[in-house]
């Protein structure tokens, strides 16, 4: 599904990613695990186009796609839930959710309509079928339709940066750090939720998580990132056993 080779980037004359190379399969939910300040999130933001691409190659459904602008990736299906969740705090939730649906559709068009009134009506036919199949899918967000994102809980405001990725409906959705400052009944509540996500819709995750249990319930295969580097794969069962996951990052 997305094949990413030789990676570098970096921030300015800071180099981090030194040609990491690793790929996703569809339909696989792909860990990324390393300490901090070795590449995971600036992996992501590459990969997304927040962060230019050095060197390297990233394809993406059989299409080179590292010269493209971030917009053009989300319109091809990437999805991405930043850390820290950076959802919009003035807007209300659902003002939060329509913006999530813009990368996808390229704006508001009406398919063709010529007339003002026939333009209006087709782009909030859009966005209302976006907000429904998306409450259908977090339910518990109805209730704050109208509430700034930025008088919502932590855990509120984790769902609903997942929940604005996926009004895109990307084919592959980009996770950095989902559980950090989250309580546990609601990192448990989340790991249900993308489970069955991936199953109804055929979802690909590519998740960059230090939690274990978490990443160790989702995640099929799990990569460790060293100095900008992919290295080994750790297998699952080890995901159980903190001192063995460390022992597979000292040994990178």
């Amino acid at each position: 599904m997305m094949d990413v080779a030789e990676l570098v980037s970096g921030y300015g004359r800071i180099g981090v990613l030194r040609g990491a190379s690793f790929a996703v399969v569809r339909g696989e939910c792909l860990g990324i695990l390393g300490h901090n300040g070795m590449g995971k999130t600036t992996l992501l933001r590459t990969i997304m186009g927040l962060l230019a691409c050095q060197s390297g190659r990233i394809r993406f459904e059989g299409r080179a796609i590292e010269r493209l602008a971030t917009h053009q990736r989300a319109r091809l299906g990437l999805g991405y839930v930043p850390q820290g969740r950076q959802i919009f705090p003035a807007l209300t939730v659902r003002e939060n959710l329509l913006f999530g649906g813009i990368a996808k559709s390229g704006g508001a068009k009406s398919g063709g309509a010529k007339s003002g009134d026939a333009k209006s009506g087709g782009a909030k036919s859009g966005a209302d079928d976006i907000l429904a199949r998306i409450l259908d899918d977090f339910p518990e967000l109805k209730r704050l339709l109208d509430r700034p994102g930025g008088a919502l809980s932590g855990g509120e405001q984790q769902l609903l940066a997942l929940a604005r990725a996926l009004c895109g409906k990307p084919r592959l959705l980009l996770l950095d750090e989902p559980t950090e400052g989250i309580q546990p009944s609601i990192i448990a509540a989340m790991s249900e939720r993308l489970h069955d996500l991936r199953a109804r819709y055929g979802l690909s995750i590519l998740l960059v998580e230090q939690n274990l249990d978490f990443i160790r319930g989702l995640a099929n295969r799990a990569l460790l990132i060293h100095r900008g580097q992919i290295g080994r794969e750790i297998p699952p069962a080890a995901l159980a056993d903190p001192t063995l996951v460390e022992e597979f990052i000292a040994a990178v």
